[in-house]
C-alpha cells in the first residue's frame, strides 16, 4: 500500500460526509468529474473500494465506514490545531470529549460532571450521546476520552480500555396518579400500561426477568432507548415507568409524577470507561471521584 494521500483523503471525507460527489464538488469549488477522479485514484491507491455504488448513489461499505471514522478524527484534530494556533489564550484550547450512553439519566450525568466542569473552566467539554458499542468504537480511535455507561466492558472484549464501577441504584416505579387505597405494589403492575426501556438499556433484561419472577404481566405499550423521552411519555400518562431511586425526587418534581413503589431486587449500575493509552487522567479521576461520592451518601 502507498503512503496515505491526505488530499485524496479529504475529497473522500467530504463525499462521505455530504453523501454525494456533487455536494462535495460544490464545497470544494471544483467539478464533480474532478472529485470523482480523485476518489477513484484514492481507492486505486488503497487497493479496495470504499463505497458501494447502487442506482447511481454511493453507500459507504465496511472499509469505507472505518476510513470515514479515522478521517473525521484527523480533520477534526486539524481544525482544532488551526484554532489553537490562532488563539492567543492557549489555556482555553484543551478539549475533553465525554460520551454518554442513551439510557443514562441526564440529571444523574449532570451530577457526575458539573463539578469537574466548573473546576476545570479552561477546558472545553464536548458531550456526545450514542449507543454503548458506538462510543467504544469512538474511544478506540481517540475520538472520545471518557464514557459514562450503564454497563462495563465484558470479559474477553478486545477493547484497549479500562472500566471503573461508579455505583448502583435501586429502581423505583412512577405513575401520573398515586395508588388508590386498595392497590399494592408490585401487584398493581398487573395489566397496567408500562413504558419499557429499549434493548440498548442495561436494565431492560433485568426488568423483564423480575416481572416474570414476580408473575407480573403489565401491558407494554412502548419501548424507548432514550430515558428522557420515556419519562416525558410517562408524565403525559401513557404508562408506568421505572427510573433509578437515586433521582426519584427529581423525577417526581420534573415530570409531575408519583413514586408508586421501589424494588430493591432491581438496580442499575453505572460505569466509567477510559482508554488505557491516555497519559492525562486528571479530568477522568475527578469525574469518577464525584460520581462515587454521590453513591456513597
Amino acid at each position: 500500500m502507498h503512503h496515505l494521500n491526505y488530499h485524496h483523503l479529504y475529497y473522500f471525507y467530504l463525499v462521505a460526509r455530504e453523501g454525494s460527489i456533487a455536494k462535495a464538488a460544490k464545497l470544494l469549488h471544483v467539478t464533480p468529474q474532478t472529485v470523482s477522479g480523485q476518489l477513484s485514484t484514492f481507492e486505486s491507491q488503497l487497493g479496495y473500494s470504499l463505497f458501494d455504488r447502487i442506482n447511481k448513489r454511493l453507500y459507504l461499505n465496511a472499509k469505507g465506514k472505518v476510513t470515514y471514522q479515522y478521517a473525521s478524527e484527523i480533520f477534526h484534530k486539524g481544525n482544532q490545531l488551526a484554532e489553537i494556533l490562532n488563539n492567543s489564550d492557549e489555556v482555553n484550547t484543551k478539549e475533553f470529549v465525554i460520551g454518554i450512553t442513551n439510557g443514562i439519566p441526564k440529571v444523574l450525568f449532570y451530577d457526575f460532571v458539573h463539578g469537574t466542569m466548573r473546576k476545570f473552566a479552561n477546558v472545553r467539554f464536548v458531550i456526545r450521546e450514542d449507543s454503548f458499542d458506538g462510543l467504544l468504537k469512538e474511544l478506540a480511535i481517540n475520538a472520545v476520552d471518557f464514557i459514562v455507561a450503564d454497563r462495563g466492558i465484558a470479559p474477553g472484549t478486545q477493547v484497549n480500555a479500562n472500566s471503573y464501577f461508579l455505583g448502583e441504584s435501586s429502581l423505583s416505579f412512577f405513575a401520573k396518579q398515586p395508588l388508590s387505597a386498595n392497590q399494592r405494589f408490585p401487584d398493581c403492575l398487573n395489566h397496567m400500561p408500562l413504558l419499557m426501556q429499549g434493548n440498548t438499556s442495561g436494565i431492560r433484561h433485568a426488568l423483564s426477568s423480575w416481572l416474570a419472577t414476580e408473575q407480573l404481566y403489565p401491558k407494554i405499550v412502548a419501548e424507548f432507548d432514550d430515558s428522557a423521552l420515556l419519562k416525558l411519555f410517562g408524565s403525559e400518562n401513557f404508562g408506568v415507568f421505572c427510573a433509578p431511586s437515586a433521582i426519584a425526587e427529581h423525577v417526581e418534581k420534573q415530570y409531575d409524577v408519583h413514586c408508586i413503589g421501589k424494588s430493591e431486587a432491581l438496580s442499575e449500575r453505572y460505569y466509567a470507561i477510559t482508554g488505557k493509552s491516555r497519559a492525562e487522567y486528571t479530568l477522568s479521576e475527578d469525574i469518577i471521584g464525584s460520581a462515587r461520592e454521590i453513591f456513597s451518601n
